[in-house]
């Protein structure tokens, strides 16, 4: 074994191992050397070379994302660090974990004129968890640090950033290591609801008549199916999910802005919950969050061991529990209340599926219509990726199957990095993976592409509107060169070029027929990875898309 000679770089290597960081994004530099040469030679370690540390960020977080365990990122000195921000802010508000480890200049360098040095002590501040500044002699608060920018970002599940200066020379290497780092261990943390606040809640749930489950962004398989089945019977209960919700029943309302977008004021006032309860990530929805702002529950409990975000202005209470032990702990002292509640909004989502097929039946090639054809496509078993802006917001009116897993990076709900988090997310997957993606989002984040780590079973669909689409549904929409060139940032590029560039099977369609031959096309080999784009017309898409609400009635 070879180990770099700077003491610190050998402790920062040791306690990643010990404490199970063994998947290293690197992006090539000088500063970090010791690092980048430490991590490389252990076999323990499984290292990746991402040269754009946006990417790279990204392409760890997309790591984590499946993993569920803390990714480290390691760069050189400069304005390096500052490139992982996009990713750190996403981890911060997925709830991610992720550890960055920045090489830094002694602090002698600092503000000097020295070449690519800035002040990266404490650099992600705002968005980071915890901030290990070290010293560059290996020492006991140094160790403590490194374990403990470790502990957070695996406990409190988000991003950590351990600052580590090194001097020259940083190529040396040596047989042994010259430190002996204290390790800490993990804690676990068993948490559990008192029993006041469980008599308490159940007294309020026995006499509420309505109540909604509004659940946000979910890791696939996470809520008991046992739990899911007893909600679902209650008729005193809606449940409300997303595509990103991972969550599955027959009576669930997936569809939220198809059932609530017609909506008149009595309908408001008669779907308004006496209960509100919120677990999971981040909603999309716009049309629920503002209904929720304006017609407010009684009552908001959110459920989650971490955290809890008061989007609607009427947070009564956190249980810092998984949903799972809320449930069990919960639903032996609940009692059947005689509601018409979820028997009304069945009856509404009913009349609404029949008028959704009915108008999609209808309309011509457009974006719209590429969603109700591509997502029963989809393979069976498989992971899909999903691109912000208007990809989310169109697959959110469709069916997924139960059997996909479904992620979008709904933290800072950017495009900035989304082909990027599809490609470490399928390489950290097992199952084939689907990124569907608009055309900005996907040449915003081109570099992704540039990795030797692709899988081959790795599919993009681009939905090439000819500039960002969504800002045509958006209220202040005028057709002039000012909206065009700033707002729509209209262009005429294709994938074309970067996808044989980068060593990518292409396919384009245009209208139904070619779609269907191109779904096909796509999803026939598995030898190379394949992009399928597709051009809809980008006049018509918000002129369908604004009368698919209109015809929901």
């Amino acid at each position: 074994m070879n180990y770099p000679k700077i003491p610190l770089a050998q402790s920062i290597i040791q306690i990643c191992l010990a404490k199970g960081v063994t998947q290293i994004v690197i992006s090539p530099g000088s500063r970090n050397a010791p690092l980048t040469l430490g991590f490389a030679s252990h076999p323990k370690f499984t290292c990746y070379s991402i040269a754009d540390e946006r990417c790279a960020g990204f392409f760890a977080l997309g790591i984590a994302q499946q993993t569920n365990k803390p990714v480290a990122l390691v760069c050189t000195s400069g304005s390096a660090v500052l490139n992982y921000y996009p990713a750190v802010a996403e981890a911060f508000y997925s709830q991610i974990p992720l550890v960055v480890i920045s090489a830094d200049r002694p602090l002698n360098k600092i503000d000097i004129g020295d070449g690519q040095t800035i002040r990266q002590m404490n650099v992600l501040l705002n968005h980071s968890l915890y901030n290990a500044n070290l010293t560059e002699v290996a020492s006991a608060e140094n160790d403590f640090k490194i374990n403990e920018a470790i502990t957070v970002a695996h406990t409190r599940k988000g991003p950590t950033h351990i600052n580590a200066p090194f001097e020259e020379p940083l190529y040396q290497m040596v047989k042994k290591p010259s430190v002996d780092p204290t390790i800490s261990a993990f804690l676990k943390v068993f948490r559990s609801i008192s029993i006041e606040d469980i008599i308490a809640c159940t007294n309020i749930w026995n006499s509420a008549k309505k109540k909604l489950i509004l659940v946000g962004v979910n890791p696939p398989n996470d809520i008991e199916q046992k739990i899911i089945n007893i909600v679902a019977a209650d008729p005193s209960v809606v449940v409300m999910t997303e595509s990103t919700s991972n969550l599955h029943h027959p009576t669930f309302v997936n569809h939220i802005d198809t059932l609530i977008t017609p909506f008149k004021e009595k309908d408001f006032l008669a779907f308004q919950p006496e209960i509100l309860i919120t677990f999971g990530g981040m909603i999309v929805s716009k049309r629920i969050k503002t209904l929720l702002r304006t017609y407010r529950p009684e009552h908001h409990w959110h459920i989650d061991p971490l955290r809890a975000y008061n989007t609607f202005g009427a947070l009564a209470h956190h249980f810092e529990v998984h949903p799972n032990d809320f449930f069990h702990q919960i639903l032996p002292f609940t009692k059947i209340v005689k509601s018409d509640y979820a028997e009304k909004i069945q009856r509404i989502k009913k009349a609404r599926e029949l008028k959704h097929q009915q108008y999609l039946s209808k309309i011509p090639f457009s974006d719209l219509k590429v969603f109700d054809l591509i997502l029963p496509s989809l393979p069976k078993n498989s992971q899909l990726q999903i691109s912000n802006s208007a990809a989310i917001r169109y697959a959110l009116l469709f069916d997924i199957d139960s059997s996909i897993s479904v992620f979008c990076n709904r933290g800072t709900s950017g495009i900035d990095g989304s082909t990027s988090t599809a490609i470490g997310a399928a390489v950290a997957s097992s199952k084939p993976t689907t990124l569907i993606t608009g055309d900005i989002g996907f040449l915003y984040d081109s570099n992704a592409l540039w990795n030797q780590y692709i899988p081959k079973n790795f599919k993009i669909i681009i939905i090439n509107n000819g500039g960002g689409g969504i800002f045509r549904i958006l209220p202040g929409h005028q057709e002039n060169k000012l909206f065009n060139t700033f707002f729509e940032t209209s262009h005429c590029l294709t994938a074309a070029h970067l996808a044989q560039m980068y060593g990518f099977e292409y396919h384009i369609a245009s209208d139904e027929s070619s779609l269907k031959s191109g779904m096909e096309s796509l999803y026939s080999q598995d030898m190379k990875p394949a992009i399928l784009e597709i051009f809809t017309p980008t006049l018509d898409n918000d002129k369908i898309l604004l009368q698919y609400f209109k015809e929901l009635v």
